[in-house]
């Protein structure tokens, strides 16, 4: 293990006694289970594996939703108990450097994943010049490490598809989608699709949606002829499309999980926010739209870390996996309170299994973060808001006011640019404290499995 630096040691004594004195009058909601854990926490040290969480949109104010509603005002979300927590800034920018305050989650991903801020829409490319830039995913493959990642939206959406792909614009999924990129096509001697590069990648574990991406034909080059789903086979994927075919998947071939068309559907359901409110109401925790066959989070992620694990025995090597809780973001673009809930709480489910893990493999490195801000804001029951708002009644029997007005009502409401939470357990998990900036996350997972 490298010598501790004057600043980490200073730092750790800091913060050993800072959290003893917490410690003591944190009552047992708070985030501290024992000075031990965050003492823990602040070490340095290499992982052997790493497990990063993304809430796509999940800002403060989606934790706080999420939290008030489910578990109650003075409870504790899984993510709630990561002993270290500080935040980071998440602008993108235009493509001569300077700032956009505002980013999407195409740019977003790209600066935890490449270490390199981009322009919206843009997925691990260059901002100025368009050149592809290696991803953290890519450099644990070239390091020997299994990889994954796992999603509830399309694999080919901007989150996963940061990881194990370049395009010029995130909106170049599959072969047929291919207008905005024509530098990057196949007949252009580019690498194709999302899609196409995702499996090409030959990534371990890929769980998610976006089945009608990769039911697209290739139309150029080794694979032409075939759809993506064919071109995966081909290169020893295990398919997967169900809960029990999820099951059934062996370590040692990879797994690509395909488990909708589109988005996998929300677990929860409910009325959306509307001009002038809506009466109180109570979520709908089941949605019958989403067969009973789909696998939550929680479930893929257990698996996804189980394919892993298994798949690195004998090499003494760990992995690195994503797992991205997408539909937070979408549910609130929806002015949608109940499925964004949902969502959260499904993530947060996750959270637990990746805490769960940690706790036995304490040489796991465990974040979990957002990409962005976003739109809603729990309003006082008086409010009456310009945009769109519900009313719920919470777990605690209590009604609770939310209000989403980042644009017209009508259209999708929108990111913001705010600063986002960040929080760790592990090795380096230190280097999340404070105020840093989105880029600083792929140095962290780099340092932490000693990436060269």
């Amino acid at each position: 293990m490298p010598r501790p630096t004057r600043r980490h040691l200073t730092l750790a004594t800091a913060l050993v006694a800072a959290t003893t004195a917490v410690a003591a009058v944190t009552t047992a909601a708070g985030a501290f289970d024992t000075a031990q854990q965050a003492g823990n926490a602040i070490q340095g040290g290499k992982a052997k594996n790493v497990i990063l969480l993304i809430g796509d949109g999940m800002g403060d104010s989606e934790i706080t939703l999420a939290r008030d509603y489910a578990v109650g005002a003075n409870g504790r979300l899984n993510m709630d108990k990561l002993p270290l927590t500080g935040a980071y800034t998440t602008y993108a920018v235009h493509a001569d450097g300077t700032p956009d305050y505002v980013t999407d989650s195409a740019a977003s991903a790209t600066g935890w994943a490449t270490g390199v801020k981009t322009v919206n829409g843009r997925i691990s490319k260059t901002p100025g010049t368009d050149k592809a830039v290696r991803t953290i995913l890519e450099l644990a493959q070239k390091n020997g490490y299994a990889t994954g990642s796992v999603t509830t939206s399309e694999l080919t959406d901007a989150t996963p598809a940061a990881l194990a792909s370049h395009v010029t614009d995130r909106s170049c999924q599959g072969p047929a989608d291919m207008a905005k990129c024509p530098t990057d096509t196949i007949a252009a001697g580019g690498p194709g699709s999302i899609a196409e590069q995702s499996v090409d990648h030959k990534v371990d574990v890929l769980i998610g949606g976006g089945k009608q991406r990769f039911d697209q034909t290739v139309t150029d080059g080794k694979y032409q002829g075939l759809t993506v789903t064919q071109q995966a086979r081909k290169l020893g994927y295990q398919v997967v499309t169900d809960s029990a075919g999820l099951k059934s998947a062996k370590a040692g071939k990879p797994v690509l999980g395909l488990f909708a068309d589109g988005n996998v559907p929300v677990e929860w359901t409910g009325r959306a926010a509307a001009v002038g409110g809506t009466d109180p109401q109570r979520c709908v925790t089941s949605n019958p739209n989403r067969p009973a066959s789909t696998p939550s989070l929680a479930d893929s992620a257990t698996k996804a870390i189980q394919l892993l694990e298994a798949g690195q025995k004998h090499s003494g090597k760990g992995f690195f996996l994503q797992i991205e809780g997408a539909s937070i973001d979408k549910q609130d673009h929806a002015a949608d309170p109940c499925g964004q809930i949902g969502e959260t709480a499904a993530f947060d489910k996750a959270v637990e299994v990746a805490r769960a893990y940690a706790a036995k493999h304490p040489d796991t490195l465990v974040v979990t973060t957002a990409d962005h801000g976003h739109t809603s804001q729990i309003v006082p029951l008086e409010a009456t808001p310009p945009g769109l708002s519900s009313t719920l009644i919470t777990d605690e029997g209590r009604q609770l006011k939310v209000n989403y007005s980042t644009d017209t009502p009508g259209r999708s409401q929108e990111h913001t640019g705010t600063q986002v939470r960040i929080a760790a357990q592990g090795p380096q998990a230190y280097r999340v404290l404070g105020v840093t900036d989105q880029t600083d996350l792929f140095t962290t997972i780099r340092e932490a499995l000693r990436l060269r």
